[in-house]
């Protein structure tokens, strides 16, 4: 049984998210993600500035009268979430935790897929595969998905999104939308992100704490690492320590942008102390453009 808070909450997220749905993210996601091709709608007959490749000869030999092929975009596309739901995500010092930020966008993202008439489906993983849920529509289905986004219990606390993709390769064929929404906090990934990124239509979104990026001066703090447990203290007092740590945090930062940027991955970075609906309408203009 469901408990109550947990239905209550999806629905504030289906309000919330499905009204940035009409208002905002609709018309950007369609325009965004084409669809795979084309398909056969009808034959008409031939007016004057019509292609003429696309006349059809059998037709036109029948009837004595030359006509045309029409198609129409194959719009119907696949939408995957990989959603990590490992341990570090439930860390958040501003308004919400990391993975608060993630269940959010996925409803957003579902919602706008099903708009679009496109189907969506989710993979739950943290250092295992956690829940495989098939791409579907419709809005019971987006209902269901943000249900198992909040309640799941993983049994897994660390992370491997190169475990994730090989999974999701061998059980999507189809090419498809895929969103990995992650903190990113794992290793030897960019290999996997590659190879699933040639088949299909791959998107990164990284989900950051502003902790994690500096550190006020609060003095000796007690730190406990969520995924290993390892506990340390660390001297948010030195200006050295809080100098360093922001250098590193930054530099991983661009290494991993430009890491992206060399396998063609297109990439988000979103904020726990900041609206995420800016950087993904940014996003789906930019590829809108690029297309």
């Amino acid at each position: 049984m469901i408990p109550k808070e947990v239905l209550k909450k999806v629905r504030r997220i289906e309000i919330r998210t499905k009204k940035l749905v009409n208002d905002l993210f609709s018309g950007e996601y369609h325009s965004t993600f084409k669809g795979q091709g084309m398909e056969f709608e009808e034959v008409r007959q031939y007016e004057p500035g019509d292609d003429i490749r696309l006349i059809d000869w059998n037709v036109t030999a029948r009837t004595g009268y030359p006509y045309i092929k029409k198609f129409k975009e194959e719009r119907e596309l696949s939408v995957v979430l990989l959603f990590d739901a490992s341990s570090s995500g439930r860390f958040g010092t501003r308004e919400r935790f990391k993975n608060d930020t993630a269940a959010e966008m996925c409803a957003l993202l579902a919602f706008s897929a099903i708009k679009n008439n496109d189907k969506v489906g989710l993979i739950i993983f943290t250092d295992t595969i956690e829940k495989f849920v098939p791409p579907k529509k419709g809005r019971a289905h987006v209902l269901r998905l943000i249900r198992e986004i909040l309640y799941f219990k993983p049994t897994g606390t660390g992370t491997n999104i190169a475990g994730a993709l090989e999974y999701f390769s061998r059980v999507i064929k189809r090419k498809s939308v895929v969103f990995v929404i992650s903190d990113f906090l794992s290793e030897d990934f960019y290999k996997p992100l590659q190879i699933a990124n040639n088949k299909h239509d791959l998107i990164a979104i990284k989900v950051t704490d502003p902790r994690e990026m500096s550190f006020d001066n609060v003095g000796l703090i007690e730190l406990e690492d969520a995924e290993t447990g390892e506990v340390f203290m660390i001297d948010t007092g030195s200006k050295q320590f809080r100098k360093e740590f922001s250098a590193r945090a930054n530099e991983d930062m661009l290494n991993m942008k430009k890491s992206f940027q060399l396998i063609n991955l297109d990439f988000i970075n979103v904020r726990t102390d900041q609206s995420y609906i800016v950087p993904l309408i940014n996003f789906f203009k930019m590829r809108g453009k690029r297309l």
